[in-house]
């Protein structure tokens, strides 16, 4: 009796402490988050049921996030840093915030969706598009064309009617910004996006603006990505998206920070968002593309290859980033 009590008191001990150690590996994850919170939620709930790691998450727009990452890399407040553009991800890497980690899941991804370095890893693909309220378009410009390429949005009667994200909060925007560069070169773009900017209603900071705006019927006429688009008009919204040519595609990545506390939590997480379970959860919330080859995007959803795409310098644009952000702060009022 005596001997069976001691062994099951053994038993007891040692899941404690087994418990505790897979506690101390395994704490709570946090996570920055720039994807939309119902995704963020979505994601980080399944991750939690997989896996037993609760996760915290604050979700914030691009370019605070980014901040906070930078400012925080001596000691982070958070393990993740979830969504962005890739030239958002180099810039936190270049100012040595960002923990390298070549996750095996990402042996399968396209060479243009993990960083060489390790630093940062694609888990969707973003483009971008122009979108219309139906119904406002039609009624404010009843005899003018809709506009298809980004040429068309400089028509002088669409003034205040155009709903375009703030580039130095924004990564949506600041693609829109560098796509116009890179297609038109220094000079023309420049030209172009000077021309735009008046022409501009409102310069929200959130890069989910401008679908929610044109969707309610606020504005007629925005910039945003795609996925968002269709995403509006499967909830009933009377929105067309529209690819122009020439436009520019990238990838939301996902990265963690130097310094974590949590490292062997943040591998995991970033295992997860690259697995197919992971990808085809987030296309069927928002219409996003997968960058896993064996994840199917959600019926709607915009495939790469009907997409007329320039050339896209990734390291150019992050090099380019403070350069352009002031000069865009001194000319756009």
């Amino acid at each position: 009796m005596k001997k069976g009590l001691s062994i099951l008191v053994l038993l007891v001990v040692s899941a404690a402490f087994f418990t505790g150690c897979a506690k101390k590996d395994y704490g709570e994850l946090h996570v920055y988050s720039i994807i939309h919170e119902e995704e963020t939620v979505a994601l980080t709930d399944l991750f939690t049921e997989k896996t037993g790691i609760p996760v915290k998450f604050l979700r914030a727009s691009t370019g605070e996030l980014v901040n906070r990452v930078i400012a925080e890399k001596d000691n982070p407040s958070a393990d993740i840093l979830l969504g962005g553009a890739s030239s958002y991800h180099i810039q936190a890497d270049k100012a040595g915030a960002l923990e390298a980690y070549k996750s095996p899941a990402a042996k399968k991804l396209p060479s243009y969706a993990v960083a060489e370095d390790g630093t940062w890893t694609g888990f969707c693909v973003l483009t971008l598009g122009i979108g219309l309220n139906e119904e406002r378009y039609a009624q404010k410009f009843p005899n003018i064309p809709a506009p298809k390429t980004w040429e068309d949005l400089l028509n002088p009667a669409y003034k205040g009617e155009i709903v375009l994200t703030n580039p130095v909060a924004s990564s949506t925007s600041y693609l829109f910004v560098q796509n116009q560069l890179q297609r038109l070169g220094w000079d023309k773009g420049w030209d172009y996006l000077l021309t735009l900017a008046p022409l501009v209603g409102q310069f929200p900071n959130s890069g989910s603006a401008p679908a929610k705006l044109i969707g309610t019927g606020e504005y007629a006429i925005g910039v945003s990505y795609i996925h968002a688009l269709i995403k509006y008009k499967a909830e009933g919204f009377k929105v067309v998206a529209v690819a122009p040519p020439q436009t520019v595609g990238d990838v939301d990545c996902i990265s963690i920070m130097k310094n974590t506390k949590n490292l062997a939590a943040a591998q995991k997480f970033v295992d997860f968002m690259l697995s197919k379970e992971a990808q085809e959860l987030m296309s069927s919330i928002d219409f996003t593309i997968p960058v896993n080859p064996e994840a199917v995007g959600a019926a709607g959803s915009v495939p790469v290859s009907q997409l007329d795409l320039i050339k896209y310098d990734v390291e150019k644009a992050s090099e380019q980033k403070d350069e352009v952000l002031r000069k865009w702060a001194e000319n756009v009022k």
